[in-house]
């Protein structure tokens, strides 16, 4: 492959990634065509993208977006995979696929210019995502406003039945 060819590989890799810094990086090579096709489609239809191409193209196409030290993950087979809703919700799919396809093997990956490795990959899709970890932060500044509004409500309560008993004896008698 000549030079501008290259040049023009990466310039289409690079439009391709856009603006991402998380990726993982897989082996897909033992799949047969009908199982990577599926998988393939698979992450389509959540917003995730495979690309696999030449590793020494897909080094310089990260390192000219800034995304350096993946070298030795891209050896050998390599697919790089991003999209998704954020690098937790990417993990958690390609995990899920790696446990229902033998055959698919994750790598590693990337975070943020952070290398992971395939354990930190398995390790990272079970942790909460953005989504979970936002509702767990809103109900821990809920929590207190909930507990004083309990506390309110309860010695209100109190206070109010305690009124009302005293008003019926009076009314009674």
């Amino acid at each position: 492959m000549g030079r501008h060819v290259k040049d023009m590989v990466i310039s289409d890799i690079q439009l391709r990634i856009g603006d991402t810094k998380d990726f993982i990086i897989v082996d897909c090579s033992k799949m047969d065509a009908i199982t990577a096709n599926r998988w393939r489609l698979g992450l389509r239809k959540v917003q995730i993208t495979a690309l696999t191409v030449k590793n020494s193209i897909a080094v310089n196409a990260l390192k000219k977006k800034g995304i350096e030290g993946l070298e030795a993950i891209l050896a050998g087979p390599s697919t790089l995979v991003w999209g998704g809703d954020d690098i937790v919700a990417l993990s958690k799919a390609v995990a899920g696929y790696a446990r229902e396809i033998q055959k698919l093997e994750i790598k590693g990956g990337s975070v943020e210019g952070q290398l992971l490795n395939a354990a930190a990959v398995d390790s990272l899709s079970k942790s909460a995502g953005r989504i979970e970890t936002i509702g767990q932060i809103a109900g821990l500044m809920l929590a207190p406003g909930g507990q004083l509004a309990g506390c309110l409500q309860s010695s209100g309560g109190q206070l109010a039945g305690q009124l009302k008993t005293l008003s019926e004896r009076e009314t009674s008698e």
